[in-house]
């Protein structure tokens, strides 16, 4: 067997077994969606690709999944910029912080930024907007986070915050509201731990969206990671940011 005889089947290897692991995870979700009474359709799947090389994630594009998120600003420019003429094409949310500094590069790049978490960001978001000469680029995307826990360690607005903070966004022409995020109070919660949280997510997006002149702009709830996202969907989350659970075994 030649290098790229080996080469060839390694990349087979990842592709099946990125494959399988699509497959799993399509079946808990669409589990978790008959558990709830809801349907599969209405849980969107975001691949976190932030341990992924641009090649990886070039095969989670073929298999399927155009959903994609990084925490990393600068990687998720390194990235785009790699997979910018592959097809199908990628839709890149970003899922960490945005630093004020970043946004000018950052925006152009992004699908659905789900870390809006201060009015400063808002400010420059508009900012940016209003530099922009062309005057086509859509509005951007977002979600509020918000923080779910007293710990001021935790990334998100708080919530006595929180309903100045959608208010401005959701009058702000420079964005397009779609929703909140929320993470467990843990990353290693006990699944009804995680479920309260995520309850408690869906309530105060229920309280706040009849306040606002369009309640639809609250319609997505971005919640639920590789570890709790079936406790996610029973509480009503339409986006789950899903890494390891789709790539265990890639590298």
């Amino acid at each position: 067997m030649t290098a790229a005889d080996g080469e060839t089947g390694d990349l087979r290897g990842r592709q099946d077994r990125l494959a399988a692991n699509l497959a799993a995870v399509r079946e808990r979700i669409a589990a978790a969606c008959r558990q709830a009474g809801r349907s599969p359709e209405g849980v969107t799947l975001v691949a976190v690709t932030k341990y992924l090389s641009a090649d990886l994630t070039r095969l989670v594009l073929e298999a399927g999944v155009t959903e994609l998120a990084e925490s990393r600003p600068q990687t998720l420019w390194t990235k785009a910029e790699a997979l910018a003429t592959g097809r199908p094409a990628a839709r890149w949310h970003l899922v960490g912080h945005l630093q004020r500094n970043k946004v000018h590069r950052t925006l152009p790049l992004l699908a659905m930024l789900h870390t809006l978490d201060s009015p400063r960001l808002l400010e420059a978001i508009e900012a940016e907007s209003e530099r922009d000469a062309s005057g086509d680029r859509p509005p951007c995307e977002v979600l509020v986070e918000v923080n779910l826990t007293s710990d001021p360690g935790r990334s998100g607005a708080a919530l006595a915050d929180l309903p100045a903070l959608v208010r401005a966004a959701a009058g702000c022409s420079a964005v397009r509201l779609r929703g909140l995020m929320g993470m467990a109070g843990h990353p290693d919660a006990e699944a009804s731990d995680a479920r309260r949280d995520f309850a408690r997510l869906r309530a105060v997006r229920d309280e706040l969206a009849p306040t606002l002149p369009d309640p639809a702009a609250l319609a997505e709830l971005s919640m639920g990671m590789s570890g709790d996202f079936e406790a996610a969907i029973l509480e009503g989350a339409t986006l789950v940011r899903i890494g390891s659970a789709l790539f265990e075994g890639l590298f």
